[in-house]
């Protein structure tokens, strides 16, 4: 099932794409025909996840009975992020190939700012600054997002003003279905409710600034509506193969690269078996991918200006649409 959020009366709904995803069937007012009362668990999509397999089970029923009857015109309303407000967001580093273009193009960057780039880069070359870190191969590698950041498909993002690199990447990840900890890895695909396409917004000026202070990322990554989600959350029932999808990047509809996920260093399986050590994991956490290769403006060096709009297209999911606009002066 393609779960969705969408605003009506200037309320939250919890609905299912269908027709090709161009209707939206609201869950609770198709539940309430269907079977003449209200299903808490179709108050959003997070209350969905929380209800676990009775709650997908009776969406099913649910349309099943009705159909599209009454379904909305997609066109006509306005998705929000799958899960507005996320419990938690990890943002997690799974493709090598990224890691090794962006690392090269950040120390272009940084040397491009000093008298002497071409002395800057060998300096840089020879102390391994901007090297792809031993700790990659190791283990998983996440940071924290910022959870009240996060926007839906076809909203406008409005570039902090502290920047000028203005970048995006093309990523997809899960959300966690059940609470757990110490989870062993053969068992976490059972842990995974559904995906959904992640654009994580980036000032890469920002972010190549404050990467020498070792704990970031900071404000490269949290402004508001840094975070983009969507359009819908894909139950994993309907995604049988997630390590086999198409990723494509637009930048006003011209391609700028492509990868898939086959091509992924750590699964989610490892992601949820590293994180939840003695850790507890909650229903409707998100899991983001990281990159994939060729993914973003800053492998190929080129950025994004006003206006631009940026497409992310995942197989299986969709297409998550947003324009980027530059602060007036």
């Amino acid at each position: 099932m393609k779960l969705v959020t969408y605003e009506k009366d200037g309320k939250q709904r919890a609905g299912a794409l269908v027709e090709g995803d161009g209707k939206v069937v609201d869950l609770a007012s198709a539940h309430a025909e269907a079977f003449g009362e209200d299903h808490a668990a179709f108050l959003s999509v997070l209350s969905m996840i929380e209800g676990g397999d009775a709650a997908l089970d009776r969406a099913y029923e649910t349309l099943k009975k009705v159909g599209s009857k009454g379904a909305l015109d997609r066109a006509a309303i306005r998705l929000l992020a799958p899960v507005p407000v996320p419990p938690q967001i990890r943002d997690c580093l799974c493709f090598e190939l990224h890691l090794k273009q962006s690392f090269a193009a950040a120390r272009r960057i940084r040397a491009n700012a000093t008298p002497d780039p071409e002395a800057t880069m060998r300096e840089f070359e020879e102390k391994g600054i901007f090297a792809i870190p031993k700790t990659f191969y190791e283990q998983p590698i996440y940071y924290k997002a910022n959870r009240f950041s996060v926007i839906g498909t076809d909203e406008d993002v409005v570039w902090p003003s502290y920047s000028s690199l203005m970048d995006f990447e093309l990523e997809f990840g899960f959300y966690v279905r059940k609470k757990g900890v110490d989870i062993a890895r053969d068992k976490a695909r059972d842990y995974v409710y559904g995906y959904t396409i992640f654009n994580d917004f980036s000032a890469r000026d920002a972010q190549t600034a404050e990467m020498g202070g070792q704990l970031g990322p900071a404000k490269g990554k949290d402004f508001d509506k840094g975070n983009a989600m969507g359009p819908c959350l894909v139950t994993a029932d309907e995604m049988k193969d997630p390590y086999n999808l198409t990723m494509i990047c637009r930048v006003n509809g011209e391609e700028w690269g492509r990868g898939s996920s086959s091509t992924m260093h750590w699964k989610f399986e490892d992601l949820l078996a590293h994180v939840s050590r003695s850790e507890t994991i909650y229903p409707g956490e998100f899991f983001g991918s990281g990159t994939v290769g060729n993914g973003c403006g800053l492998e190929h060096m080129k950025f994004l200006k006003h206006g631009d709009v940026v497409e992310l297209e995942v197989e299986g999911i969709g297409v998550l649409r947003n324009r980027v606009l530059t602060r007036p002066n």
